[in-house]
């Protein structure tokens, strides 16, 4: 969504990731009791990386980031293979999963009220200042 910056796509981006982490956070919640589930996470830097590549930038020095970069398919899930908690092969640690699904609540509210505030601008601006 291209409204009148790209603050609002940056925070679409964040949702977006916020999201995507809720859905596997409740994949291995749900899945805390099946024998050789392997726990999946979200991996921010490739989140990040994919957001930085939607950035269209012109360099206008040679000091300057270049932000072109190929676009990745990999959607950052990542799933964590060599560790086993359980004694039926499952990787799920539901006391950290439960700490995750708080901390990504909190990111995601953050996310919602600064977004509300950006059309609330938005709506003081086309109401003319009342």
């Amino acid at each position: 969504m291209k409204l009148f910056s790209n603050t609002i796509t940056s925070l679409e981006n964040g949702l977006n990731y916020s999201a995507l982490k809720q859905k596997v956070i409740s994949q291995n919640i749900a899945n805390e009791a099946t024998p050789g589930y392997k726990a999946k996470d979200v991996s921010f830097k490739q989140s990040l990386e994919e957001a930085v590549n939607v950035i269209h930038a012109n360099r206008t020095d040679m000091r300057h980031f270049d932000f072109q970069g190929s676009q990745l398919s990999n959607a950052g899930v990542i799933t964590k293979k060599n560790v086993s908690y359980n004694h039926n092969g499952n990787s799920v640690d539901i006391d950290k999963e439960m700490t995750d699904l708080a901390g990504n609540q909190i990111y995601y509210n953050a996310l919602i009220e600064r977004i509300n505030g950006k059309f609330s601008s938005l709506q003081t601006v086309i109401r003319g200042g009342k």
